[in-house]
């Protein structure tokens, strides 16, 4: 019988995106506009501007004080100093935006091409270019080839250089804290490793670059569709190419062993979608036929190039998630997984670095969102179910191996309650407004 280990992050008391009365905030520009609470996770979002106010706003930069970034997480007690800080509420409030922007589209959708685009698939076709000047040499050991290294010398010397195509004079201050996250995410040149944490920096070197109004909000579909991708594509060539190491793999255990961004914004792209669910996405033919449509097919595909045997077996996370019934539920489940299993472990955020636009300082909160009159009652439910399990306290029934305490909660309880019920163990009547959660 098949073991549903994190089907957890898929149960979780609801949490509406919900918009204050009349909340505001500062533009880069000095203005104020709408702020909309996405969830839990701050309120960052790429704005249309008009062409004076993206002026302003890079004005405003062209005198600002840039800070080349830093670590700061060096203990697991600073953890708390990174769920507080503005850079996480940012982080996560960028990649909800663009997990937004991206949902019912196609990779191969009509979008617009802004010449800051073209310019950052240059650089990355540089990347890609160095990699074929950089062969793998012989050596003893399999795994992690030392012309990684090489490889790594060349953009570390290189890499404001390649910045400075794409970020204009004015800005030029900009370059060098910018350059930091491009060079943090390719691998680590020691270990010769690439995990979620330098996907990560990647993610944060496109906010950086948004939130100085180089890309702007036309450019989310292209941020994603065109340079996310692009970026992929060259990582993936890196790590066959020399044989990089998992960073803090959790091995079956794990969603990826190098990714995650873009199950969650390829899974974005199928929610509603006519005839595709997550059922399908085990089946080799329906991968083959639209994987150059969906990133999360994508990102299927590649995993069974590079791993043998049955699917369910070297990849048991992602098997369990094909049971999900829709593509929302996935999208919802990968966004609070991701949250857990990435940004709330620190051997992946000990490495975050930090600066003066993605800032460790405690984050600066806005009036804060009104729940709805829904919000408030599918809360009061959920607080009733949790009630109800707690009652029954149900014997764990799945594997949480590597979870730390943080899961240990109520949401866990619920989860076990849910399982003993599709399986008909207990009283149903305790839960009789369970499917009314869940729906």
């Amino acid at each position: 019988m098949m073991v549903v280990s994190y089907l957890k992050c898929f149960v979780k008391p609801p949490v509406a995106t919900v918009q204050a009365a009349s909340p505001t905030v500062k533009h880069l520009s000095g203005h104020t506009a709408p702020v909309v609470f996405i969830g839990d996770f701050g309120h960052w979002a790429i704005q249309a501007h008009g062409s004076h106010d993206v002026d302003e706003a890079c004005l405003s930069f062209a005198e600002h004080n840039f800070i080349v970034p830093k670590k700061e997480i060096n203990t697991v007690p600073d953890m708390a100093k990174w769920k507080r800080s503005q850079a996480y509420a940012d982080y996560m409030g960028f990649i909800l935006t663009i997990n937004e922007s991206v949902k019912g589209k196609k990779l191969t959708c009509d979008y617009c091409v802004s010449e800051v685009v073209v310019k950052l698939m240059a650089v990355l076709d540089t990347l890609d270019r160095w990699i074929d000047e950089t062969p793998p040499v012989d050596q003893p050991s399999r795994f992690g080839n030392k012309a990684f290294r090489t490889w790594y010398a060349k953009l570390d010397q290189e890499a404001e250089n390649l910045i400075s195509t794409v970020i204009p004079p004015h800005l030029s201050g900009a370059v060098p804290e910018v350059a930091v996250y491009l060079k943090e995410s390719v691998g680590n040149a020691t270990r010769i490793d690439y995990g979620t944490g330098h996907e990560a920096a990647f993610a944060a070197f496109l906010f950086c670059l948004c939130k100085i109004s180089v890309l702007q909000a036309d450019d989310q579909l292209a941020i994603v569709f065109k340079v996310f991708d692009r970026y992929l594509e060259v990582m993936r060539k890196l790590q066959k190419t020399y044989r990089m190491e998992p960073a803090g793999s959790q091995g079956v255990w794990g969603l990826d062993d190098f990714q995650f961004l873009p199950f969650i914004w390829g899974s974005a792209q199928l929610v509603d979608h006519s005839s595709l669910e997550p059922r399908h996405f085990v089946d080799d033919k329906v991968v083959n036929e639209n994987h150059k449509d969906y990133m999360f097919l994508e990102c299927i595909l590649f995993i069974t190039q590079m791993k043998t045997g049955p699917f369910a077996e070297h990849s048991n996370q992602l098997w369990n998630i094909s049971a999900v019934p829709t593509w929302a539920k996935v999208n919802q489940g990968l966004i609070r997984m991701y949250k857990a299993e990435c940004l709330e472990k620190f051997p992946v955020i000990q490495h975050f670095k930090f600066g003066s636009l993605l800032s460790i300082q405690p984050v600066k909160s806005d009036k804060a969102a009104v729940p709805s009159t829904a919000t408030t009652e599918r809360m009061a439910l959920y607080d009733e179910l949790t009630a109800a399990v707690r009652e029954v306290r149900t014997p764990p029934v799945v594997s949480f191996r590597n979870v730390d305490n943080s899961f240990k909660s109520e949401t866990r309880h619920l989860f076990h309650g849910t399982l003993h019920v599709r399986r008909g163990i207990h009283n149903k009547n305790k839960y009789n407004n369970l499917e009314q959660y869940k729906s």
